[in-house]
């Protein structure tokens, strides 16, 4: 048996007879408005910062998409302090590696370095906060590394451009149908005034938290914080975070996109599905098990049982979902013909296996081995500052509080059998959903075959780096 899964047996037997015990975690706001969380972790002198923006692909204004992305890359174009490009170069001569992401609902700006560097860090992350300089060279140098960042991650990956056409149908309202990484006639179109615009916009400390987890105390970190985050100013005139909401969706969409490049025909459906929200978790975590039970072994799950073993009818099937997002996200299943099955085929088997499950519930024995298992997935996930650092950030930044977080694993644990079967069928209604398939052009007497190796796995919340 290999090593995980009998860890997952192992704690299979102690896990539910408590939760995981809570971090330690400590708060506290600065004048100018900057929230600051202190994760204690002393099993090694590392330290992790990262600072969380409140605004993400989601917020950028109409016209500019991309835009959220395109300043993420720009903030290591140097300071007055800071040479042009020199940022990460100063990290790594320290030992230490940093990096930055964006997704919707925020971006974020991370270094991990040894504890006793943190004072340099910090410093350095401060001045960029608001003391970024910008040249029409450095704008224009970046634009282009977007347009071919998109060109090789989307536009020449067929399964990456159906799930972009897929979120453009899947929200009728919402900013979640624009591309994090943006329109590529929009890209084309950003200039530095953009770029500045946003950055006065919306970095400031009123607008931003702050994740410090490692090896260090809050006394010292507070210290540090007013030290270099303290002397900013807040901004003025911040706007709540107020989006176009979905309204009923009452038709389900259809895409087919067929490209010459693709070899591996597949299914993919998206429902519209609500996120974890403030003091109202449960739904979240019964979707969560849901998409195990369905799709999350390739061995034991409803939809490889059924289509790969039982029928044959696929040769690979997968579910998931992600509830860390600020508005509804979605719920996404997988699968992937055998050879000389067709698409509609498939798809027929797809719906009366799902149909079955919605009249049958899940299996008891799945889902007390399936809960027991994403709970210990949550506990390895904490196991280092980094992944302390990163799942209260990302956390937080949805409008999740600490209490919230550190009583996930308990929310988790009261989901009963009843609570996934009612999810499942209020979510997997054709209603709520988007289909697509992917295939070659009919004709030209391309495989039907496939493997999951290599197969394109968008998740619920996508992060560009």
């Amino acid at each position: 048996m290999p090593l995980r899964r009998l860890l997952l047996v192992c704690l299979a037997a102690v896990l539910p007879l408590r939760p995981a015990l809570a971090e330690t975690v400590s708060t506290f706001t600065l004048d100018n408005g900057l929230e600051v969380v202190v994760i204690e972790d002393h099993r090694a002198p590392v330290a992790v910062q990262m600072i969380w923006y409140k605004v993400g692909a989601a917020d950028e204004p109409p016209g500019k998409s991309g835009i959220a992305h395109f300043l993420e890359h720009l903030m290591f174009k140097g300071t007055e302090k800071i040479p042009p490009n020199a940022f990460s170069a100063l990290v790594e001569a320290q030992g230490g590696d940093d990096n930055a992401f964006t997704s919707w609902d925020y971006t974020a700006y991370f270094q991990r370095i040894a504890a006793d560097r943190l004072d340099m860090v910090m410093e350095m992350e401060a001045d960029r906060m608001r003391n970024l300089r910008l040249t029409e060279d450095d704008v224009a140098t970046e634009r282009q590394v977007i347009l071919e960042e998109r060109a090789q991650r989307t536009d020449s990956d067929p399964g990456a451009l159906l799930g972009e056409q897929m979120r453009a149908a899947q929200y009728l309202n919402g900013p979640y149908g624009i591309p994090i990484i943006g329109w590529r006639h929009e890209i084309e179109a950003l200039n530095r005034e953009d770029a500045l615009d946003y950055y006065r916009r919306f970095y400031a400390p009123n607008n931003a938290f702050l994740v410090i987890a490692g090896d260090v105390t809050p006394d010292a970190v507070k210290a540090l914080a007013e030290k270099h985050y303290g002397p900013i100013p807040p901004s003025e005139g911040l706007a709540p975070r107020l989006r176009p909401q979905e309204p009923p969706h009452r038709a389900e969409r259809r895409l087919v996109l067929s490209d010459e490049r693709v070899s591996d025909p597949y299914i993919y459906r998206s429902y519209l599905a609500p996120e974890r929200d403030a003091g109202a978790q449960k739904d979240a975590a019964a979707l969560s098990i849901l998409a195990e039970l369905l799709g999350g072994d390739g061995q034991t799950s409803v939809l490889a049982r059924a289509l790969q073993f039982d029928r044959q009818i696929a040769v690979y099937t997968s579910a998931f979902y992600d509830g860390t997002s600020i508005d509804d996200t979605s719920f996404g299943i997988y699968i992937v013909p055998a050879p000389g099955i067709s698409l509609a085929i498939a798809e027929t088997a797809l719906d009366e296996t799902l149909a079955r499950f919605l009249e049958e519930g899940p299996d008891p024995a799945a889902f007390d081995r399936i809960r027991t298992q994403i709970l210990a997935a949550e506990i390895y996930g904490k196991d280092n500052a980094q992944g302390l650092a990163n799942m209260y950030g990302e956390e937080l930044a949805i409008g999740l509080s600490i209490e919230d977080i550190q009583s996930y694993d308990e929310v988790l644990m009261t989901v009963t059998l009843d609570d996934v079967k009612a999810v499942a069928a209020r979510v997997l209604n054709r209603d709520n959903a988007v289909t697509g398939w992917l295939r070659a052009p009919e004709g030209d007497g391309a495989t039907e075959a496939a493997t999951d190796r290599g197969l394109p796995m968008p998740p619920a919340q996508e992060i560009l780096e």
